[in-house]
């Protein structure tokens, strides 16, 4: 690590000292609240440790060192909150999302800033998520699926077929590049010993390439955050300068934010005494007029049988994710209400929420569309504090009693936050919670 060090030395000046006096400490463990399912007062409320604000976005916050298993927290089933590295939620800010938007997250994996993205969009627009590799695009699903987002498109399909296929479609695009993963050394062995300068350097012709793949996704007018987990000026400062030399139709625009500190006057830096383990970003314009996306729902290709509305109907009050529907294999896909992008041959993993599955002559409701619901949405649901036996029980994969009134598919919720289903009959609930997702212990 001396070579990494001494290009840390060069990159400080004085403020090396204090690099290493942090990068020597503890790193720093976050959370992101999920405002699709939960307000930040409530979590606060419900969580029996304090949140301390992070700089980098409203919804971030620290969180002590000597919190342990918070993935097993039901709050966490339930998609109430996002466990995140406090300085990756500042791409996302700078990306200035919208409601209505339609942004692209063109390397999503793991989902961190993807479910931040749908948390703003709020069920507007159209969020699509991107990941190359196949088994981490399958993680990408599950936390897009945990976070109750039904607008968006997970894909796994390469950088420059996937932005030809959707060319001038996106207001946003978010380039979050496969990094040297400098800010990731405190925490990461494994980030330590694959670090080579020989790597730095591959990583910033790879980034190059991706985001000269992302352009073309873009409107005119539209914006281009790029980011990275790593301080090498290789992979940041030098893959920017070089795109905007190659692309005149871009340029720097001030996001408008104080974290971290500037770099190619209005790009930003944050290193670990900043507050995060490192991440840089920076946020482009591409000229031209940007035009608004029309809320045109996709022609229905197919007649859907009246049952399957009737089973919607069954589940749910006011079909809340509306009426686009189809059938593909042997699920039933609602797909989200301003898909009007034509996408044929490109590897989708999911569009939008699966309703349920045919499984010979009935329909099992799925849990992803479940997760994306509110309480009030459905038709059916029982209601568990998050210390409960009964939540407790549930996410171990157990029957638990219910009241003999409530019979057929049942929401079940964490403090009025859906985190799954079952079926109720004779004042027990069948669990229907996925086996991959019980806690094992």
């Amino acid at each position: 690590m001396n070579d990494f060090l001494f290009r840390m030395k060069s990159l400080l000046g004085d403020d090396f000292d204090e690099f290493l006096k942090y990068y020597n400490s503890d790193n720093f463990r976050g959370l992101r609240v999920n405002t699709i399912k939960c307000s930040v007062e409530k979590l606060k409320n419900l969580l029996n440790f304090e949140l301390i604000p992070t700089p980098f976005c409203n919804e971030g916050f620290y969180i002590p060192q000597d919190i342990s298993s918070l993935g097993n927290n039901p709050l966490h089933h339930a998609g109430a909150f996002y466990i995140q590295e406090p300085s990756a939620t500042s791409a996302v800010e700078m990306l200035g999302v919208q409601k209505g938007d339609f942004v692209l997250d063109l390397c999503a994996a793991p989902g961190g800033k993807s479910t931040q993205i749908g948390a703003k969009l709020n069920g507007t627009g159209l969020l699509w998520s991107n990941e190359i590799v196949k088994n981490r695009a399958n993680i990408l699903l599950s936390n897009i699926e945990r976070m109750g987002i039904s607008n968006a498109v997970v894909s796994n399909c390469h950088p420059d077929v996937l932005c030809s296929a959707l060319a001038n479609t996106f207001d946003k695009v978010l380039v979050d590049a496969p990094c040297s993963g400098e800010g990731m050394f405190r925490k990461s062995s494994e980030a330590r010993i694959d670090w080579s300068i020989e790597h730095v350097k591959s990583c910033a012709e790879r980034q190059l390439l991706i985001l000269n793949s992302a352009k073309n996704a873009l409107k005119s007018g539209g914006v281009l955050v790029y980011s990275t987990c790593t301080f090498s000026q290789e992979e940041n400062e030098g893959v920017i300068t070089q795109f905007l030399k190659e692309n005149p139709d871009f340029e720097i625009e001030n996001a408008e934010v104080n974290f971290g500190r500037p770099t190619l006057e209005y790009a930003r830096r944050i290193f670990p005494m900043d507050g995060g383990e490192g991440h840089f970003a920076v946020k482009l314009r591409k000229s031209g007029t940007l035009f608004n996306n029309t809320d045109v729902i996709r022609n229905q290709s197919e007649k859907i049988d009246n049952k399957i509305y009737q089973f919607y109907d069954e589940l749910f009050c006011d079909r809340p994710f509306g009426e686009n529907i189809s059938i593909i294999k042997d699920k039933i896909v609602i797909l989200p209400k301003n898909l009007n992008i034509n996408t044929k041959g490109l590897p989708i993993l999911r569009a939008g929420v699966i309703l349920g599955e045919i499984v010979k002559n009935r329909i099992e409701p799925h849990h992803s569309v479940f997760m994306a619901t509110k309480p009030k949405q459905c038709n059916n649901s029982v209601d568990f504090d998050v210390n409960s036996n009964e939540i407790s029980n549930y996410l171990h994969g157990q029957e638990i009693s219910v009241s003999s009134d409530i019979k057929g598919y049942t929401a079940v919720c964490v403090n009025g936050i859906v985190t799954g289903f079952g079926k109720a009959s004779n004042g027990r609930l069948k669990n229907k919670y996925p086996k991959g997702l019980r806690i094992l212990r």
